[in-house]
């Protein structure tokens, strides 16, 4: 494991609790559970360019499904 993947999983975990936080409040499922995704995924994906492709798609996520 390097540093990358450690900073990139950082980001996405702190991403994903806003994300979290945020569809708890508003009742929103799309986004809470993109955060509980965010949060989880950094522990599966151990590639760096991987990481990114996957956080950033399920960033782009609650914006493609907006309920």
């Amino acid at each position: 494991m390097n540093e990358d993947v450690l900073l990139w999983g950082l980001l996405f975990g702190s991403i994903g609790i806003f994300y979290f936080r945020y569809g708890k409040k508003s009742g929103n499922p799309v986004m809470r559970y993109t955060g509980v995704a965010l949060l989880l995924f950094p522990y599966i994906v151990q590639n760096t360019i991987a990481m990114i492709a996957v956080g950033a798609g399920l960033i782009l996520l609650p914006k493609i499904f907006k309920l």
